[in-house]
């Protein structure tokens, strides 16, 4: 195929339709196509004649003439920009190993999370999950992007946080158990004064349940109740668990004992149970309910005994101490618990929940 000289080359930097409009003679009809399969751009001119002294026919085709350019697409010499976007899904879903808790945490549906997963995949011609009936599995390729892609998010968010002196924004989603909501409410208030602009929302359920949701990505922030030697994310504050009962009434004397449990999934139930039975103490139910302040009521009227970690008692009630005969409970530890993928309104939470609980205290445990 001969070159193009002078007036008649092509810019390089015109796109296909403009490239084939220099080249054709004057009144012709043009069109130009794109072939990504090939990686080169294919221009088309319309004509009933080939064009003398310009462009060749190619054998076989009459009215098309094909002027193939010296410019691919992917081109090593050419700038190609990843979207961040399509990045920071991949990264919630190989951290959940799951698109549905992924979705969860990015607001976004499970097709949509879907389909930016398959067009990053076609973007780099790498397959990065490997897809099995009930879970996903990173890629040889997957691993290795996943590290890189957690340094180009972590440079991006640290370049915005460097650069952009705006207001915080967003919807951020919290929870905790019952008897912790007292101990957050400091943190929330002085939150929501600082940043006006977040939308906050609270769920208050037992610790087994918090737990969960944050794994399946319905959560942001979560403080939860583990047993001590079981804790996960950062150890706020080491409790113990204690009796507590109402200090104008031996009701802990009574046999079968009288309980009031805050809720049958409490992360509690199980162990003040079996301490029950490993020292032959009988026991009954008063109340059960998902309400701290209802569980208190009961234990302040003298109708039961509870057990509640000992920073959440009451001032009008009293932990009892070992002359009532019960059994000694385990420690515990209230701890913070945050998503894999953790947005920028959720940082600026958590350094007001950590001064106002314990500033000097907290451990980070890896889960």
């Amino acid at each position: 195929m001969p070159k193009i000289n002078g007036k008649d080359r092509p810019k390089p930097n015109l796109a296909p339709d403009a490239v084939a409009r220099e080249v054709a003679p004057p009144g012709e009809k043009v069109e130009a196509t794109t072939n990504i399969n090939s990686g080169r751009n294919i221009i088309g001119a319309l004509s009933r004649q080939a064009i003398p002294g310009k462009v060749p026919m190619v054998s076989g085709l009459e009215n098309r003439i094909y002027l193939i350019l010296g410019i691919t697409y992917p081109n090593s010499n050419m700038n190609r920009n990843l979207d961040l976007g399509l990045i920071r899904t991949f990264v919630a879903v190989a951290d959940h190993g799951s698109m549905t808790a992924a979705a969860n945490l990015l607001f976004m549906t499970q097709g949509a999370v879907s389909q930016q997963i398959k067009r990053l995949e076609d973007v780099l011609g790498w397959q990065l999950l490997i897809r099995k009936p009930r879970q996903l599995e990173l890629s040889q390729q997957g691993e290795v992007f996943l590290v890189k892609a957690r340094q180009l998010l972590e440079l991006n968010d640290e370049i915005w946080a460097d650069t952009v002196d705006g207001p915080v924004r967003g919807h951020l989603r919290l929870g905790a158990p019952p008897d912790l909501i007292t101990s957050l409410a400091p943190a929330m208030k002085a939150f929501c004064e600082a940043y006006p602009q977040v939308e906050l929302s609270l769920s208050c359920a037992p610790s087994p349940e918090l737990d969960e949701a944050v794994d399946q990505g319905h959560l942001d922030v979560a403080l939860i109740e583990y047993l001590a030697s079981n804790a996960r994310g950062t150890v706020i504050r080491i409790d113990p668990l204690v009796w507590v009962g109402s200090p104008t009434s031996d009701v802990w004397k009574t046999r079968p004992l009288p309980l009031s449990l805050v809720d049958e999934r409490c992360a509690f139930r199980p162990l003040v149970l079996g301490a029950l039975a490993k020292e032959g103490i009988a026991w009954r139910t008063v109340f059960e309910n998902g309400s701290f302040d209802a569980t208190a009521s009961t234990v302040r009227v003298g109708l039961a005994v509870t057990a509640w970690l000992a920073s959440t008692v009451p001032d009008d009630l009293e932990m009892l101490s070992a002359r009532a005969g019960l059994p000694a409970l385990p420690t515990f530890a209230i701890c913070l618990r945050l998503p894999a993928t953790v947005q920028p309104v959720v940082e600026a939470f958590t350094q007001y929940l950590l001064q106002t609980m314990a500033p000097d205290t907290a451990v980070s445990i890896n889960a």
